[in-house]
C-alpha cells in the first residue's frame, strides 16, 4: 500500500491590491472576479473541494469584507464538508508575511499547502502535497514575458530564478504559485513585511533545499485583463482546449 500524508491545511493568499486588474473589475476584489456569473474563487473552491481539501485557512487585506461575506454566504454549498477561516492583516504582510502571520496567529504545525486565489490550476494539490518538503509546484508554458523563470537540475533542486523578459517570449518552466512548506520555517518570524518570492525562496535556493515539483495542469495567472478575459473564454466554451 502506498502511503499518503493527510491533508494538510490549506493556506490561500487573497490580499493583494489588484491593481493591473482594476479596469476590469471596478470595486472588485481579484478573488471574486466574475467569470461566467461565477466567482473566481468558486470555481477554486470546487477545484479544491473535488481533490480533497479540508481545512483551508484564507488570508486576507485588500476588501476582505466582500471575501468574508462570500465564503459567509457559501458555508453551505461550496464550503460544505471544509472547515474554513480567514485572517486579515491590518497592513500588509507580503506573502511571506501573511503565512507567517497564520501559523502564529493560529499555531499551526506540520506542513501546509500554499497556493494563490488569483491563479488557476487543476488537479496539482495532490502531486504537490506528496513531494519532499519545501517544495514549489513549476509548470512549463509556452510564453514565459509575464514571468520570472524558474531553473532546476536533474534531481529536481531549484537551481536559480531569472527574471522576466518583457522583450521576450521563450518557453520555459515558471513558478505555479502552488507550495509546500512547513510551519516551522516561519515560527520566529519578526513581524516585519517579507516575500516568499523576493526574499524567502532565494535563501533555500542557495541551500539547495528547494524541490521542484513539475505540474501537468491547465495554468493561468488572472492578474491582467488579458488573461482574465482568456480564462473568461476558455470556461465559457467548455475548458476543453489547454489553457
Amino acid at each position: 500500500m502506498v502511503h499518503r500524508p493527510e491533508w494538510p491545511t490549506l493556506l490561500v493568499l487573497a490580499g493583494g491590491f489588484g491593481t493591473r486588474l482594476k479596469s476590469a473589475l471596478d470595486d472588485c476584489p481579484k478573488a471574486l472576479a466574475p467569470v461566467g456569473g461565477t466567482p473566481f474563487l468558486g470555481l477554486l473552491l470546487e477545484a479544491w473541494r473535488q481533490e480533497g481539501v479540508r481545512n483551508i485557512l484564507f488570508l486576507l487585506h485588500h476588501k476582505s469584507d466582500q471575501i468574508s461575506n462570500y465564503l459567509e454566504k457559501n458555508n453551505d454549498s461550496l464550503l460544505e464538508s471544509i472547515t474554513w477561516a480567514t485572517i486579515r492583516e491590518e497592513v500588509p504582510l507580503g506573502t511571506g508575511g501573511a503565512i507567517a502571520n497564520a501559523v502564529q496567529s493560529r499555531n499551526l504545525s506540520g506542513n501546509i499547502l500554499v497556493v494563490n486565489a488569483d491563479t488557476w490550476t487543476n488537479q496539482c494539490l495532490e502531486v504537490v502535497r506528496s513531494a519532499p518538503c519545501p517544495a514549489m509546484g513549476v509548470v512549463h508554458i509556452k510564453d514565459t514575458s509575464r514571468y520570472g523563470t524558474v531553473e532546476f537540475d536533474a534531481d529536481h533542486i531549484v537551481t536559480g530564478f531569472h527574471e522576466k523578459k518583457a522583450t521576450s517570449s521563450e518557453s520555459g518552466w515558471i513558478n505555479a504559485g502552488v507550495y509546500l512548506l512547513n510551519a516551522e520555517m516561519f515560527r520566529n518570524w519578526d513581524g516585519n513585511p517579507f516575500s516568499l518570492e523576493q526574499d524567502f525562496f532565494p535563501k533555500m535556493v542557495e541551500q539547495r533545499q528547494l524541490h521542484s515539483v513539475s505540474l501537468a495542469t491547465d495554468f493561468i495567472d488572472i492578474g491582467v485583463p488579458d488573461d482574465y478575459h482568456r480564462f473568461i473564454d476558455w470556461v465559457m466554451s467548455g475548458r476543453e482546449e489547454p489553457l
